[in-house]
């Protein structure tokens, strides 16, 4: 365990402070700002966390490997990220594709500095700087002024023709059995420039959401308005809340907006995604929980967020005795709401339908703690940026049932890319 100098200091402006915390943290290679945006919930973990420059670093060469270098880090903060061709490592697949960002399959960082924002107060630990000197640094940032971002027009990876077609194509396989469910993804690329750290802050400020992120691992930025959470470890108590079931909010007519709720709660469609998606994610907590311990916690809960209203469901269990994230990622990766039912078949159409690869678009990104305890989201609603190609992506899915319409699943991708799109003035 690395020794760490540790300080706490009070905060009478927690919206100021994450600014200036986070442009300080741009100038390092490497930095990790994860933000609940004070989003209450029973399952509440940390309210703001930042981890900055690489004290040591995983490069794991196959989950096992990756479960040698967890047992080997015990004690030590690891932020880092899984991308989702990192399923090849459980479900090998043939399928090779340019990754233009540039995150690798998988990456996680012991930090030199670890900051912790809650209920007033910044704790601040490092090896290296004292905790007082960083503070100060961080007080004299200027927050700069609001940037735009012109001319960052972007387009469909596939028509809107061709969309169609390949879901028309998917319900056939599901009509045959091959599949019950399937997540189908469409990206929207271009190139252009980007500030970074102030396109993150529009976009979670048009999304503030419970598993934001900013992610900068050299010239790959991910800037994620999340509001999924993938896993989380509390003790032995491990719970995953996919995501199923999307309806387009109504702000300027709030009882009209309230019957939307119910409508998504009562829809037939909506809950036939979700319950699948409970099933496929109880069966892969069975794998690596004590018998008789997985529970549906919740099952179909509205949840409302900026742009949309959402079902989450809640499944937890009892983990068995000496299990890690990589055990965890064996029985669970890639998360169901990202695949579908059965994951192995969902894999292979998706690689054969998407036309571009998802890179760290569906998979994970988060932190594990000294005490082991974890938590990851799913990034969704994200904009992926590579500084030194000038390329920018932003991907979108919907969940695929005998019973979907084309038509309104590709305007489900649009809606969940509208916000991104506003971001980087690609809706005008």
């Amino acid at each position: 365990m690395s020794k760490r100098t540790s300080a706490s200091f009070a905060i009478s402006d927690p919206k100021k402070i994450k600014q200036q915390m986070l442009n300080w943290a741009n100038r390092f290679n490497i930095c990790c700002f994860l933000d609940n945006h004070q989003y209450s919930s029973p399952f509440h973990s940390i309210e703001c966390l930042l981890a900055v420059g690489v004290h040591q670093s995983i490069h794991p060469e196959n989950n096992a490997h990756l479960r040698l270098l967890l047992q080997q880090q015990q004690g030590n903060w690891l932020f880092g990220h899984v991308s989702f061709n990192y399923k090849d490592q459980f479900f090998p697949s043939a399928a090779t594709r340019l990754n233009p960002i540039g995150f690798a399959d998988i990456f996680f960082f012991c930090p030199q500095t670890v900051l912790r924002l809650e209920t007033g107060n910044l704790v601040i630990e490092s090896i290296t700087t004292s905790p007082e000197a960083i503070f100060e640094s961080i007080c004299k940032e200027e927050i700069p002024v609001n940037t735009v971002n012109a001319n960052n027009r972007l387009q469909p990876g596939i028509s809107k023709e061709s969309y169609i077609h390949a879901i028309k194509k998917l319900k056939q396989h599901i009509l045959r059995g091959d599949c019950y469910e399937i997540n189908f993804c469409m990206e929207f690329f271009g190139e252009g420039l980007l500030n970074p750290v102030d396109t993150y802050f529009k976009l979670t400020g048009l999304s503030p959401v419970p598993f934001a992120a900013f992610y900068k691992n050299k010239n790959s930025y991910l800037l994620c308005a999340s509001p999924e959470r993938y896993v989380q470890r509390k003790g032995s108590r491990i719970l995953s809340q996919p995501i199923k079931g999307t309806v387009k909010r109504n702000k300027t007519q709030p009882a009209e907006d309230e019957l939307l709720k119910k409508y998504l709660y009562n829809s037939q469609k909506e809950r036939s995604e979700n319950v699948m998606v409970v099933d496929l994610v109880r069966n892969d907590l069975s794998k690596i929980c004590k018998e008789g311990t997985v529970h549906v916690d919740e099952l179909f809960g509205v949840y409302t967020f900026p742009q949309v209203h959402q079902l989450i469901s809640t499944i937890s269990g009892e983990l068995n005795d000496e299990m890690n994230l990589a055990d965890v990622l064996e029985a669970t990766f890639p998360m169901g709401s990202m695949t579908g039912a059965p994951k192995l078949k969902v894999l292979q159409l998706i690689n054969e339908y998407e036309i571009t690869t998802r890179g760290l678009f569906s998979g994970c990104v988060g932190y594990i703690a000294p005490n082991g305890d974890f938590d990851f989201n799913v990034v969704i609603r994200s904009i992926l940026y590579n500084s030194a190609r000038a390329y920018i992506s932003c991907q979108a899915g919907s969940g695929i049932t005998y019973n979907s319409d084309p038509e309104k699943e590709y305007e489900e991708c649009l809606l969940k890319a509208s916000a991104m799109m506003q971001v980087l003035g690609s809706d005008k």
